[in-house]
């Protein structure tokens, strides 16, 4: 998994930090605004996918891929709004009025949206890892 005695290596702070980044941009072009917690979440949420390599076969369809990874954010978002937004007050969220969500803090429609957003991150991670660490571009196959 990348990790000698426990400790996170410094190539996925990296990877954590340039995927809190990316969403955080991503977020407030499609939003128009963020919270500073978007960017820790995204990128925890983004390490977490770049290490799913470590656990599913590397040929693993890509909608695959997408569906566990939208499954680990919703499953973070909520975590994160249960404290963030109803413990601590700070309501960063609310899909109270979106079809289909539970406590306000996750929802259908974003879940989906969740899977498109992770297939675009596993593309990312490989890409930023053979960029950056020289490691195999795999080869994508959608089904």
């Amino acid at each position: 998994m990348g990790r000698r005695g426990g400790e996170i290596q410094p190539r996925q702070w990296l990877m954590a930090l340039l995927g809190g980044l990316c969403y955080y941009g991503l977020e407030t072009t499609f939003r128009g605004y963020s919270h500073w917690t978007m960017t820790i979440l995204g990128g925890l949420c983004f390490a977490l996918i770049g290490e799913m390599n470590e656990y599913f076969p590397r040929d693993m369809a890509l909608l695959e891929q997408g569906i566990a990874g939208g499954c680990l954010i919703t499953g973070v978002e909520l975590a994160a709004g249960l404290v963030l937004n109803r413990f601590l007050g700070l309501w960063i969220w609310d899909y109270s009025r979106m079809p289909f969500n539970l406590w306000g803090q996750i929802c259908l429609p974003f879940s989906l949206l969740w899977v498109a957003v992770a297939m675009g991150a596993v593309v990312l991670d490989d890409w930023l890892r053979w960029v950056l660490f020289g490691e195999k571009m795999p080869r994508y196959h959608l089904l």
